[in-house]
Formats: C-alpha cells, structure tokens, sequence
C-alpha cells in the first residue's frame, strides 16, 4: 500500500493556484453527498451552491484540473470524486500522528471522517507516561520517547499537534526533524517550521473571533437602519474572505 512519504500531490507542480486548492475539498464534500444519493450528473450553478462559492468561480477552478463539463449535462458527480480525490491524494493512504491526547486529541482519534478520506491514524502519542497503553479510539497511546522511531516505522508525513501551546514548538521540531513535512496544529500558538514543510493552523478561538465581530456588526447596521441612517460598511457575504474573496477550509465537515 501506497504511503504519504513515498506519493506526494501533484496540485503546486501543476501550478493549481492555492486558492483553487483550498477549495478542493468543499467541492469533494459536495460531490460526495451527491454521490450518495445517486445523483448522476450536476450544472456548475448546483454544484457552486451546494460547496458556497459562485458558478464561474468553479468553473475556473475546474478548468485547472482539465475538467469542463458538458454543455446541456453537467458534470459527471462520480467522475470529479474521482479526479478531485485524486489531485488531492486521497487515492493513496496516509498514515497520520496525533500527538497530545487530551480532551481535543482524543476527540481528534474518535473522529470517524479520517478513514473515509484517505487517513489513517497510525499512532496517538503523548508525552504523559500514566497515558501509555491506554486505548483510546481503539489504539493504545504511545509515549513521546517514541515519536521519532513511530514516524520512521510507519513512514508518517502528516503529523498533528494538539499539544498545549508550551510544547507545540518542541513536538513540531521533532517531527520535522524525524521526517514530517505536513503539520496540522491546533496548539494556540504559532510554530516555526523550515522552508518545505507546511502547516495549517486550526484555531477555533480567533474562528469564534471573527463570528463575534460580524454580530456585532449586524446589530449596528440594525440599529442604524432603525435610526433610518445608511450603514457605513456594506457587510459582505463571506466572513473570513482573503485577498480574492476566497474562504479558506479549516476542517471537513
């Protein structure tokens, strides 16, 4: 079987812009939902809607992986699983550490999506000793001491990090150095890491930020239009847009 220290994706030597491939994956849930209900085929404007973006939006990012729909038809729905699945290396195995089996890391074990995508958590690792050999999810916990001969043993390239914030740096520096080049981190800090190796930072706290700050937005553009005065911000659709109006995707659903 296929490991992520041995396939690599192929989505930044094709040029696929990073925008287009943050938004792989709502199209991949999407397409999944319809293909369990046996749609056959789907327009751009169905599809756009049922993944939150606009229709020539997608089309653009669908251009980029050579697929162009039929005029009349649609797209075939099992078809784009497929390729999409495919440009995103869910086609392979991945195994995947966790390390921190806390109340979030064991909530991270239990979570029953990984397998369905393309992961497989190889090992639950924790720097506590009374935590080793405790099943959790079904697979015993592994101390730190044995983080770098895990990685090796399994050929783990994605690691995630749910350690507090005072460890995070140390564990990232570990795993980079065994030999992880992909690091989710939910740990409320920033890690440094060197050039090469990517991380994608879930911080739930700024996610509730951000929805806080658009409430609070809302209730004065309620009150302004009380008060028949025109708002001074026009809120947008999107809450967290970037540079092109792009959400990013945090977590599958």
């Amino acid at each position: 079987m296929a490991t992520g220290r041995t396939h690599r994706p192929a989505t930044r030597s094709r040029g696929i812009p990073e925008a287009t491939v943050a938004r792989l994956p709502l199209y991949l849930r999407a397409l999944t939902a319809l293909s369990e209900r046996s749609v056959p085929t789907v327009s751009s404007e169905e599809l756009a809607a049922a993944a939150g973006v606009n229709s020539a939006k997608l089309r653009k990012d669908f251009s980029y992986l050579g697929s162009y729909g039929t005029r009349g038809v649609g797209y075939d729905v099992e078809y784009l699983v497929y390729q999409i699945s495919r440009e995103l290396g869910l086609t392979q195995d991945w195994p995947v550490v966790i390390v921190g089996i806390g109340n979030l890391g064991a909530a991270l074990a239990n979570y029953g999506g990984f397998a369905s995508r393309g992961f497989r958590v190889a090992a639950l690792i924790d720097a506590d000793p009374a935590m080793a050999g405790k099943p959790v999810a079904g697979i015993p916990v592994q101390h730190t001491d044995e983080l770098e001969k895990i990685i090796e043993d399994n050929g783990v390239s994605i690691g995630v990090i749910a350690t507090p914030a005072g460890a995070a740096q140390q564990v990232c520096d570990r795993l980079v150095a065994a030999g992880v080049t992909s690091i989710l981190n939910f740990a409320p800090t920033v890690l440094s890491v060197p050039d090469g190796v990517d991380v994608r930072k879930v911080d739930l706290s700024i996610e509730l930020q951000i929805l806080a700050f658009h409430e609070q937005r809302k209730a004065g553009e309620e009150t302004a239009a009380g008060d028949g005065a025109l708002p001074a911000v026009t809120r947008e659709n999107s809450a967290d847009q970037g540079p092109d109006g792009d959400v990013p995707a945090v977590m599958p659903a």
